[in-house]
């Protein structure tokens, strides 16, 4: 988030757009509704009627994968009507010309007519927006998984700086970080091209500092993202896996490709706090210790670094997943050894400028927002005041990207997948918990009556569900959430995976896979 979580309740437009945020992230969907109680107007772009469409003044039911085309109508508007921060666009941004070019190919009727919305409310999104003091926009992971997701973020960046949002307290562009301590694994590293703090492991001044740190040679060449992994281990490239905290078998697109490329490794070794279906197919299993078992910090979504603090002994033969990878790498002939969380922060601290100012005795007060430069710095709420990393702020245009898999003859729905508010992620953790379990323990699929009458479905029958990829039977839920068109899974549940069913096309950038598009088809079991 370029902003922080607290601004939401002065922002006077929020313009929510791929998030069901009640559900997936509750706390801020609650700060989301403190600001409407406090005036701020709220606009839901969503092709399900989620929950805030209720508090929303407008809600725009895009069809799924028409992000950029409403985006680029939004900012026709803008500019014809002379609504854009002039003065911003001048002192802080660059490729306006192009962005204003592009732009002129979607006016609202044809963003309409590609979004299946109407053009009058693209108009007063774009009016509401432009118009705020301070706006902000909130996504997730409807906006990236797609195969045009990081040119949506781009796009969503477009408007943003179009309305001169971007380095103001309480507006910004904030993407809610999908898992918890996503954010805190990006920042140290867990990406193929970075060093800890979003350092380039192909820049050479860089790699020198990393070297001289750590006493060992580095390679220049990014390493390769998971989805490209597995295709990788399927054709016998990837002899060896080493899965830490993840079920890819439930959690990935196109399960039974999943499944294939693991068991063409040679050796699996999975590191988790249960036996999960991606562990189940390990031949070593390494048990670590859950959150409350171990002592660390987690970043959360607005960058706060945040401790976490032993509460109990982990069970049996569990150690905390720091202990199991200093005991490896030792192991294998590097000699550096912890004895506490703390000093491996220190070693973050001198090796990664944004996190040079957090040391545990300041996050024994309070969790610090990077990037925090120094002992004396106390973080950063909001990102880009005054200027951008880059300097000018870069308008990226992009014209619409059709997604990789559209309905036809064969196939005539389009399938989306997401999250509700009882289980989490694979629901390893949830689905072993009987209250929530009782609440929502077993899979469905929600599609509109309309459509269920057709092929003659009732709510809580079964109903088989089949894609180009694979084959599931779950439950009808008969709701107008939905359009015609559209029908909704969540990805939490082994019995009825959605993911035997996802796409795994991937955008060719982030080489994120487009779950939130795939072809469909249903029939009565």
């Amino acid at each position: 988030m370029t902003n922080s979580i607290a601004e939401v309740l002065d922002t006077n437009v929020i313009f929510i757009v791929g998030s069901n945020t009640t559900e997936a992230h509750p706390v801020i969907g609650a700060r989301i509704r403190q600001a409407k109680l406090r005036g701020a107007k709220i606009i839901v772009a969503d092709p399900r009627r989620i929950d805030l469409v209720e508090d929303a003044e407008i809600f725009l039911q895009i069809k799924p994968g028409t992000n950029i085309a409403l985006l680029n109508g939004m900012m026709h508007v803008i500019i014809k009507e002379g609504l854009q921060d002039k003065e911003y666009i001048a002192a802080r941004t660059e490729g306006f010309e192009e962005l204003e070019k592009a732009v002129q190919d979607y006016p609202p009727e044809v963003a309409a007519e590609i979004c299946g919305i109407k053009a009058e409310d693209i108009v007063k999104a774009a009016r509401m927006y432009a118009q705020a003091e301070k706006g902000a926009i909130f996504y997730c992971l409807g906006i990236t998984e797609h195969v045009s997701g990081t040119r949506n973020v781009m796009s969503i960046s477009n408007l943003a700086m179009l309305c001169g949002n971007i380095g103001i307290e309480s507006g910004g562009v904030n993407p809610l970080r999908g898992q918890n301590n996503v954010q805190g694994a990006c920042d140290m590293g867990a990406l193929p091209g970075d060093y800890p703090g979003y350092q380039k492991v192909n820049n050479p001044e860089v790699r020198a500092k990393f070297e001289a740190g750590w006493g060992v040679k580095l390679s220049d060449q990014p390493g390769h993202t998971v989805t490209e992994m597995f295709p990788l281990a399927e054709k016998g490239d990837i002899k060896f896996m080493y899965i830490v905290g993840e079920n890819n078998v439930k959690t990935d697109p196109d399960i039974h490709h999943v499944t294939r490329a693991l068991n063409n490794l040679d050796f699996l070794v999975v590191q988790d706090i249960f036996l999960t279906e991606t562990a189940q197919l390990a031949d070593l299993v390494l048990p670590a210790a859950s959150f409350a078992e171990k002592d660390g910090t987690f970043t959360n979504t607005e960058r706060r670094v945040q401790r976490v603090r032993k509460a109990v002994d982990p069970p049996g033969e569990a150690k905390p997943d720091w202990q199991i990878i200093m005991e490896l790498m030792n192991r294998m002939g590097y000699e550096k050894k912890y004895s506490h969380t703390s000093e491996i922060m220190e070693e973050i601290a001198s090796l990664t400028p944004s996190f040079a100012g957090i040391r545990y005795e300041r996050l024994d007060k309070k969790g610090i927002q990077w990037p925090c430069t120094g002992a004396d710095h106390e973080g950063t709420m909001c990102l880009h005041q005054g200027s951008f990393t880059r300097g000018k702020g870069l308008f990226q245009p992009s014209p619409h990207i059709t997604s990789a898999e559209l309905p036809d003859g064969e196939y005539p729905y389009t399938l989306v997948t997401g999250r509700h508010l009882y289980h989490y992620n694979d629901a390893g953790m949830t689905g072993r918990t009987e209250g929530l379990d009782n609440i929502g323990g077993e899979s469905y699929i929600e599609i509109n009556p309309a459509t269920a009458a057709k092929h003659g479905l009732a709510h809580g029958d079964d109903v088989i569900v089949t894609s180009r990829r694979g084959e599931i039977k779950t439950k009808v839920r008969a709701t107008d959430i939905v359009e015609e068109d559209v029908l909704f899974m969540t990805f939490h549940y082994s019995d009825g995976a959605a993911n035997y069913l996802t796409s795994n096309h991937l955008d060719p950038t982030s080489k994120t896979p487009e779950f939130k598009v795939a072809a469909i088809r249903i029939a009565k079991a």
